[in-house]
């Protein structure tokens, strides 16, 4: 089995307090209604690429809840509770807990002081990333390098770019041996070995593209880019996340996926 290869993953529904979420930019107010309709598409396409999906209520007291990648990860082999590093987001972790249970028979849990997000989590063939970060701590990342192996899995702690927050902000896997990056990542040479796709001036964050079975999902604003993994033989889906980009987040941080 592929590391893309899925057939569950789980969602959130937008809360309305989520136009309240964490963003760099504070002047970028999005709208309720636009990124319920993106969440809708999003959840829709996952359904129709073959995935069950469990979609979780609202949570009003978490306006960044809907973005499920960051308390969790989620292997075949079980699950992972993070701890993400925004303050605002801690709580998150424990809306997970039962869902997580529901679905894995192993459950293992970062400890006090141990923050990651899983937007700093990229799983590769060759290894599994986690990318320091303003989220994620080296006492965080050694933990979960600590529970993964718990898992029989292995990962390699790296150095997310400056200036970018989470380390699948600048990079995602294309096929076994191909990752798309910014420019910044491809620079720091975390992922030598691999064939780098850089993306073009002006649309870095297609960076944070989404590989599901044998389809590329891709953000509709990105045209050279999607020109680029086409030309790769791949399949490329386009979605509107102009609102959830709002948000600093794009495509992978919508759902866990196994």
């Amino acid at each position: 089995m592929r590391v893309f290869d899925f057939t569950h993953a789980i969602v959130r529904e937008p809360s309305r307090s989520v136009v309240n979420g964490l963003r760099e930019d504070a002047s970028a107010t999005p709208d309720f209604e636009k990124i319920a309709a993106e969440h809708r598409a999003y959840v829709s396409v996952l359904g129709d690429l073959g995935l069950a999906v469990d979609v979780l209520p609202a949570l009003e007291g978490f306006p960044d809840s809907v973005f499920v990648e960051d308390p969790a990860f989620v292997l075949p082999e079980g699950a992972i509770l993070l701890r993400p590093g925004a303050p605002s987001r801690v709580g998150e972790r424990e809306e997970m807990r039962d869902v997580l249970k529901r679905h894995f028979g192993q459950v293992l849990e970062l400890g006090e002081n141990e923050y990651a997000d899983g937007g700093d989590i990229l799983v590769t063939p060759q290894t599994i990333f986690i990318g320091l970060s303003q989220r994620t701590t080296r006492a965080g990342a050694e933990a979960f390098c600590d529970k993964l192996k718990a898992l029989g899995r292995e990962a390699r702690i790296a150095q997310t770019p400056a200036g970018t927050l989470h380390f699948k902000t600048a990079s995602s896997l294309l096929d076994e041996t191909t990752i798309l990056c910014t420019a910044a990542m491809a620079q720091s040479g975390v992922f030598e070995g691999f064939r780098l796709i850089v993306t073009p001036a002006g649309e870095e964050a297609a960076a944070n593209a989404l590989r599901i079975n044998d389809t590329i999902l891709l953000g509709d604003r990105f045209p050279r880019t999607a020109e680029l993994i086409r030309a790769l033989g791949l399949s490329v889906k386009t979605l509107a996340v102009t609102e959830i980009a709002k948000l600093d987040a794009g495509l992978s941080c919508m759902s866990l996926r196994w």
